[in-house]
């Protein structure tokens, strides 16, 4: 009877220690692996996905933000100041949306932290997450080491002589240019962003800088120039080069350009206008240069296009030459020396393109074609204009 009592009462010990019985009335704990992402050129949302140990009766809520590690808010990923997730009772994982923004141009690996602040009905176990990008871009990103490198044309072309030059030397921009000032009309006809002012040119190391910022100025956003050789040098006919390095970034849109010297009396696009070269900037567009020619012909406005796209790179990178032939018979735009495209202006219709033209020079910022900058855009962004260079047949 002694044996059988002292048996039963091991029994009751044995199962009064066993676990399955205890009671677990501890907060479920929140936890959150760390992830690795592969960036793109295009902006990507992920899902970082949080979860507890335990389902609970009860609705969880955690707060969260994110902090910059090696990647940048604004740059690599799209910030969260404050927010929060919300577990269901019942449930054991919840999903929170981050945003990876993509660009064309190699980095190495960077990071940035989730950071879990606090919860309700619930305890947390793992505070930060680190989300890592990876990159498998090849373009080297302008601006991460400046470079004066790239083609240079010659200063002599047989049956040519050199009639104008700007090699920009001098301490100050000479009087063959003009600023343009202010908004123009509808954002100079292209509902343009920017405030052109003189503030953002400089000259630097025999370099013409213009610079687009972001600031607000006179109820503009941002602020750029824009710079004219109106009534003061003006061509018909040559071979131009331009020695140039173009910003880069979504709703940039440098150009180097001419306009009819009628222009004041007919207007455009009766004036004619010779696009020696257009850039928009963003979703990998930085790579491609654009030949324009626009008029009036019998029919109304007309316009035509040849654009030429680099392997591997982009204008952003080095120097390249942008040169127009421009002659009685036709117009031919080249890129370091090589034709990518040709008008043939003989026809009556063309007639622009048989009078003079003047200089502009310009980084506009946002407008109808490149559309504006968005949080991938960094500022301040420059173009750099080595020479200017006319030459024309005896």
């Amino acid at each position: 009877m002694l044996k059988l009592f002292i048996y039963s009462f091991l029994l009751l010990v044995i199962s009064s220690c066993d676990d399955s019985n205890i009671s677990d009335d501890r907060l479920p704990e929140v936890s959150a692996e760390s992830i690795t992402v592969a960036e793109t050129n295009q902006n990507q949302e992920i899902s970082l996905e949080i979860s507890i140990d335990k389902p609970s009766t009860q609705e969880i809520i955690i707060n969260y933000n994110t902090s910059n590690g090696s990647a940048l808010a604004g740059s690599d990923f799209r910030s969260i100041q404050s927010e929060r997730v919300v577990i269901p009772a019942g449930e054991i994982t919840a999903s929170i949306t981050l945003t990876i923004l993509g660009d064309e141009f190699k980095e190495d690996p960077e990071h940035f932290i989730v950071n879990l602040s606090s919860a309700i009905n619930a305890s947390i176990s793992t505070d930060e997450i680190k989300i890592t990008i990876t990159d498998t871009d090849t373009l080297v990103e302008p601006g991460t080491s400046i470079t004066f490198e790239g083609y240079e044309s010659p200063l002599e072309y047989e049956g040519y002589n050199l009639v104008w030059q700007d090699e920009f030397e001098a301490d100050q921009l000479s009087d063959d240019y003009t600023f343009e000032i202010g908004t123009g009309s509808n954002g100079w006809g292209n509902n343009e962003s920017q405030y052109y002012r003189e503030e953002n040119t400089r000259l630097e190391d025999g370099y013409l800088v213009i610079q687009a910022k972001e600031e607000n100025f006179q109820g503009q956003e941002y602020t750029s120039s824009r710079i004219i050789t109106e009534g003061k040098k003006e061509f018909k006919y040559g071979r131009f080069d331009i020695r140039a390095r173009m910003p880069y970034g979504q709703g940039l849109w440098p150009a180097i350009w001419m306009l009819g010297s009628n222009f004041r009396q007919v207007g455009w696009p009766h004036c004619g206008e010779i696009d020696i070269m257009e850039m928009i900037g963003g979703q990998g567009r930085e790579a491609t240069v654009h030949g324009t020619v626009h008029w009036q012909s019998d029919n109304g406005y007309a316009s035509f296009t040849n654009s030429e796209e680099l392997i591997d790179a982009t204008l952003a990178e080095k120097f390249h030459v942008f040169s127009i032939i421009w002659d009685e018979n036709s117009i031919t735009w080249l890129i370091d020396n090589e034709p990518y495209g040709t008008i043939d202006t003989t026809p009556a219709h063309l007639d622009e393109f048989r009078e003079e033209f003047f200089f502009i020079f310009n980084v506009a910022v946002g407008g109808n074609w490149p559309q504006y900058p968005d949080e991938t855009t960094t500022f301040p962004q420059e173009m750099w204009i080595d020479y200017v260079r006319v030459f024309q047949k005896p």
